[in-house]
């Protein structure tokens, strides 16, 4: 754990910052690369992803005070908790970029499904270097284990002296598997949506999986150790399957070559 990289003069860089901009950037390159084999504009790509970041952070904020809000609001005012440098919810962001990569690509007038498969490897690719950037600052940590691989945080952590799962990097390397398959199916997709559809599903399964190793909040809503990410990825599980099955519905089937 180093929240601190370096500091320009007395202006304090923070590794969290550093790796979340390394993700949007290397998100945003292979995008355009993927945009130039179907036609798409680069340029637009670029331009999407200044509204994708701004959509992000708002939508993260706004899930993290929605869903921390009892908790939180009686240690610290709602402008503190809007204006804190951590506390966001990633799939909060996930929302707040779908709403504002739609609107872009309603404003462009560019094909929608075919943006959004564009971009879903690289919203893997982005998330797996921001959860480096949560290992560095020492949030979003697992339980307690005694397991080989368990890491230790220093004394300012809350689990000082314990050991515990290292969530941030299993994550991290779900997400950089699934960037690799979702450029894989990118490159032999049937129709429109497939990948982004593929992304909804694939991603509600590893985040589940790794919930069940987090231990930074309580896990107690409405059955055993289920946490609100777990409900969300059912959603997006959900969502993710019907999309792919009106989506393929809707593409018209290829033509069978004549005898």
């Amino acid at each position: 754990m180093c929240e601190i990289a370096f500091h320009l003069g007395s202006l304090p860089v923070h590794w969290y910052g550093i790796f979340v901009a390394a993700g949007f950037l290397s998100g945003i390159w292979t995008a355009t690369r993927r945009a130039q084999r179907v036609g798409l504009p680069p340029e637009n790509i670029a331009d999407i992803g200044v509204w994708l970041l701004v959509g992000a952070m708002l939508g993260a904020k706004a899930l993290y005070i929605a869903t921390y809000w009892r908790k939180e609001f009686t240690d610290e005012s709602l402008l503190q908790m809007v204006f804190t440098r951590t506390g966001f919810v990633f799939y909060g962001g996930l929302i707040g970029a779908t709403c504002a990569g739609v609107f872009f690509t309603w404003w462009k007038k560019l094909p929608v499904w075919k943006t959004a498969d564009v971009l879903a490897p690289s919203i893997a690719l982005g998330h797996a270097f921001g959860r480096i950037g949560c290992l560095m600052t020492g949030c979003c940590f697992g339980r307690v284990t005694t397991v080989p691989w368990a890491i230790h945080f220093p004394e300012q952590h809350p689990t000082h002296g314990q050991g515990v799962h290292p969530t941030q990097i299993y994550e991290s390397l779900l997400n950089f598997a699934l960037c690799a398959a979702l450029a894989w199916l990118f490159r032999r997709k049937k129709f429109d949506g497939q990948v982004f559809a593929a992304y909804l599903m694939g991603y509600a399964v590893l985040r589940s999986v790794v919930e069940m190793f987090r231990g930074d909040y309580e896990a107690a809503l409405l059955t055993g150790r289920a946490t609100p990410a777990h409900w969300i990825s059912v959603v997006s599980f959900v969502l993710g399957l019907t999309l792919f099955i009106l989506r393929r519905r809707a593409t018209p089937a290829a033509p069978q070559p004549q005898p």
